[in-house]
């Protein structure tokens, strides 16, 4: 008899939870209970020195700069830092007379009294710390804790601004609900423009905010939001991490944003990287109090040589204070819905992920950094008692066990994690494989394979399939042919054919079987061409492709169109039947000679052809439940820039006749490079 068999895991209160679902943990029951044991300590701690975790969650409330009736204080935490002293336009740059205090714990602090009944720092001046450094010469550093930093044309270089508006944004509309399932847009403010330009918060709210709603998306998730000096870097070299993004607008602006996209139904998320941090000095974090271990791992352990980046030290009291109420201030300050978590996979290991870690030794070995993993866990724990309802959502590609998972039952606590080994299939396929070696069972199972109750979010391609370097699905599909032959005045060309089917079903495919939730980036809706990239010295400092195509969609003379009509029918068809929210899909079939793939999610019945050229005609398939078919949705309709050859008034009726390890079956005609959505309307 196994321990399996002995210990009811189910009822656990020890970290074991986890395998009574998986076995396969229990020779890893060690290692879970350490972790667990090792959160529940900090817990412990944070309750008997800092009023709990929810409280240590409100630093920004005490660091930083913080305004009341009297006058502001002003914290820092520079442990390393022999004098320090607030300068600025308030004080003329004067540097000895305004003089910070320190206390035990190398935490210095002033207050600034009000002058003649206004606060002594005008709002959007220019301020900084000048100190004392470690080595004990004098430099000039912008507040960790800064709520606002700006550039100017002449100095690429950040200053700090006292943002202290005298009209404060009021918040008009209740948060959304959340969806039964996400559907997630994800998008960048700067490049949402159709012009060659950075665009901002409030033309953001105009032009993709209702489009998001328009194609069926319940959630924007929002990239390069917190301060970032390098734009080419897309957000994620972060110099200010309580600062969002000048180039787009002020604060103000992005909760005005936020608001509007909750009147419109909409959640808002936020791609948050507490994974590294820009190597900045004089702009951001690295060596603030003049020493290389201040709020990073010293040494090599703190750099992440292939990003260039540095590596946070997740074992310190106050760099956990600091990254969990960052995560906090966004919640309360700009009413972010949840986050995206950016780079968990480098964050957890060692190696950051730059060698395979995807089986249980790896996951319980010595290459995991615990107390990286402990800082998430506390982070979905410290969110989750806050608000049930903020989303957590892991970028997180060895499959480690339990991330999805509860933290009482020994897991991580995310609701989600990224389906990142499906767009790396799908771009792996179109690229490297003819369409008639495409391998049916491979397909099913990439879109399949994920940990028993962890939450996937499946995608075709985020933005990181369309970077410099590489191109959009719909590119790799189709490539230049998209520059001459995608006007409907023009004969479809054979690539433009195939790339627009293909293009069709791999969504449809992805979103129906792939996971619990959906992404998109935006504007590959409709088939997005080229690539992204940023202006830098390597494209003489170009906008071209750092910029949305919205008017591709809008021609009425382009086929994007057809492209964008799917999406759209498509996230109105899974709104209606709740495939992402309903139990993995039951395949009932992977033909390889016949190129099919079917399978039953949420009571409706699936069906791919991917073959290149062979239509089928009264093709039997299994099904679980008898009764009267209906199609709701096929990838051949003329709205989609099909050829209308399967008829949508037409029924299917099921047979007693089992099929395919299926009770029922019926007969269906499923052209080739198409898709099929069938519904029972009726026993």
């Amino acid at each position: 008899m196994s321990n399996t068999d002995k210990i009811d895991y189910s009822k656990a209160k020890d970290g074991t939870g986890l395998i009574y679902d998986d076995p396969w943990l229990e020779a890893f029951a060690p290692v879970l209970k350490r972790r667990y044991a090792n959160v529940q300590n900090i817990i412990k701690q944070l309750d008997e020195k800092e009023g709990g975790l929810l409280n240590f969650s409100k630093g920004y409330e005490n660091f930083g700069f913080n305004i009341n009736s009297d006058g502001v204080w002003y914290r820092e935490w520079l442990p390393s830092a022999h004098e320090v002293y607030l300068v600025g336009d308030f004080n003329g740059w004067n540097k000895s007379s305004h003089k910070l205090n320190r206390d035990q714990y190398g935490r210095w602090e002033i207050f600034l009294p009000n002058v003649n009944g206004k606060c002594a720092i005008p709002h959007h001046s220019k301020v900084k710390i000048y100190l004392k450094l470690a080595n004990g010469n004098w430099d000039y550093r912008i507040p960790a804790w800064i709520h606002r930093v700006e550039q100017t044309k002449e100095n690429p270089v950040f200053d700090g601004i006292f943002w202290n508006p005298e009209k404060k944004y009021q918040f008009k509309n209740k948060k959304p609900p959340v969806p039964v399932a996400l559907r997630i847009y994800e998008s960048h403010v700067g490049m949402s423009s159709e012009q060659p330009e950075i665009s901002t918060y409030k033309k953001f709210a105009e032009v993709v905010l209702p489009q998001a709603k328009e194609l069926g998306y319940n959630c924007v998730q929002l990239m390069a939001i917190m301060e970032h000096a390098y734009y080419a870097s897309f957000g994620y070299q972060v110099t200010n991490f309580f600062a969002i993004s000048s180039r787009f607008g002020t604060p103000e602006e992005l909760m005005e944003m936020i608001d509007q996209a909750h009147g419109m139904g909409l959640l808002v998320f936020l791609d948050v990287v507490h994974s590294h941090a820009s190597k900045n000095v004089l702009d951001g974090l690295n060596q603030l109090d003049g020493s290389d271990h201040h709020y990073f791992h010293g040494g090599q352990k703190g750099n992440h040589e292939l990003w260039d980046s540095r590596l946070f030290n997740y074992g310190s009291w106050e760099v956990m204070r600091f990254l969990l109420s960052n995560l906090r201030f966004f919640i309360e300050i700009y009413g972010f819905d949840g986050f995206r978590f950016d780079g968990v996979t480098s964050m957890i290991y060692y190696h950051h992920g730059l060698r395979p870690a995807c089986d249980y030794n790896a996951y319980f070995g010595g290459d995991v950094d615990e107390e990286a993993l402990c800082y998430l866990t506390l982070a979905n724990e410290m969110i989750h008692r806050l608000n049930p309802n903020i989303i957590s959502i892991a970028e997180e590609v060895s499959g480690l066990a339990g991330l999805c998972r509860p933290v009482a039952e020994g897991g991580c606590g995310f609701d989600y994690r990224l389906g990142m080994g499906i767009p790396d299939k799908w771009i792996e396929l179109v690229k490297g494989f003819k369409d008639e070696d495409w391998n049916m069972a491979e397909i099913t199972y990439m879109l399949s394979n994920r940990r028993y109750k962890e939450k996937n979010i499946s995608y075709c391609e985020s933005h990181d399939q369309s970077l410099v370097g590489d191109k959009t699905l719909a590119f790799w599909l189709m490539d230049k042919e998209m520059y001459y032959h995608m006007s409907i005045l023009s004969e479809e060309s054979p690539i433009i054919s195939r790339g627009m089917a293909l293009h069709k079903i791999i969504r449809l495919i992805t979103s129906s079987l792939g996971g619990e939730g959906y992404l998109t980036f935006m504007g590959n809706e409709f088939g997005h061409p080229e690539w992204v990239d940023f202006p830098r010295e390597g494209n003489q400092n170009s906008y071209h492709h750092a910029r949305r195509r919205w008017d591709l969609a809008r021609d009425p003379l382009l086929r994007y169109k057809f492209l964008r009509n799917f999406d759209r029918a498509m996230n109105q068809c899974e709104e209606e039947n709740h495939w992402l929210s309903s139990p993995q899909a039951h395949i009932s079939l992977k033909h390889e000679g016949d190129k099919l793939i079917v399978f039953e999610r949420a009571s409706l019945i699936f069906v791919f052809n991917f073959h290149t050229d062979k239509s089928f005609s009264d093709y039997r398939i299994g099904s679980g439940l008898a009764g009267k078919f209906k199609n709701i949705l096929d990838s051949d309709r003329e709205e989609f820039g099909g050829r209308s050859r399967i008829g949508q008034e037409n029924y299917h009726f099921t047979e007693d006749k089992p099929w395919h390890d299926r009770p029922y079956s019926l007969l269906i005609y499923i052209p080739s490079r198409t898709c099929l959505v069938l519904k029972r309307i009726q026993d």
